[in-house]
């Protein structure tokens, strides 16, 4: 499960992650084996991939590496994340209706895999992809972004205030009741590998 990470990267706290489901569309943020959170959200149109330019939502182990909005108003629009001084509605979408809506809160998503989303043409974090609100709108449930993980503007503001930068991510293609992780399947970089991150970080 997991490829070759090989820096510091993993989260301290392996038995808290975010688990999320191409397959079923969905979000759990999971503590000690109990779900905090549990959320419909919409990922990649072009479906599940790691390559530059493909807009498709990169699979495996990732983590949060910058969380951007605290304190913005529900539905403050982002752009190269920063905010626009736009306050998302109706009108606006209406005027730009080919723009990609980033809103709210964002969740800047680091890969953790070395050559398969981290690094080269397959880096999670140098194609952009975030974890961010969007319209109302917009259909949660349905694959229609362009390679991000696409929330409600409620439900991206709670999220960002349960989560730490530095939480693991892993991203998976399967239903989640398929694929269960285990604090073994999270552990299995060995103490040696760990202890050579720690020296290389």
């Amino acid at each position: 499960m997991l490829k070759n990470i090989k820096n510091n990267d993993l989260t301290q706290h392996p038995q808290r992650y975010i688990h999320i489901s191409i397959a079923e569309q969905r979000l759990q943020l999971i503590d000690k084996h109990q779900i905090l959170f549990d959320v419909i959200i919409a990922t990649a149109k072009n479906g599940a991939g790691e390559n530059y330019g493909s807009e498709c939502t990169p699979r495996g182990w990732h983590k949060i590496r910058a969380k951007i909005g605290a304190g913005c108003a529900e539905n403050t629009v982002f752009t190269a994340r920063r905010p626009s001084g736009e306050i998302c509605s109706e009108s606006l979408q209406q005027a730009q209706p080919e723009r990609d809506w980033i809103l709210s809160r964002i969740m800047w998503l680091s890969g953790l895999e070395v050559g398969f989303n981290r690094s080269g043409k397959q880096d999670t974090m140098r194609r952009y992809i975030y974890i961010h609100g969007c319209p109302d709108s917009i259909p949660m449930g349905i694959p229609d972004s362009h390679g991000c993980i696409r929330m409600r503007n409620s439900d991206v503001m709670a999220l960002f205030d349960k989560v730490e930068v530095g939480i693991s991510i892993f991203i998976s293609e399967k239903p989640i009741s398929e694929e269960p992780i285990s604090e073994q399947a999270v552990n299995d970089v060995s103490e040696k590998d760990l202890k050579s991150m720690t020296k290389n970080a």
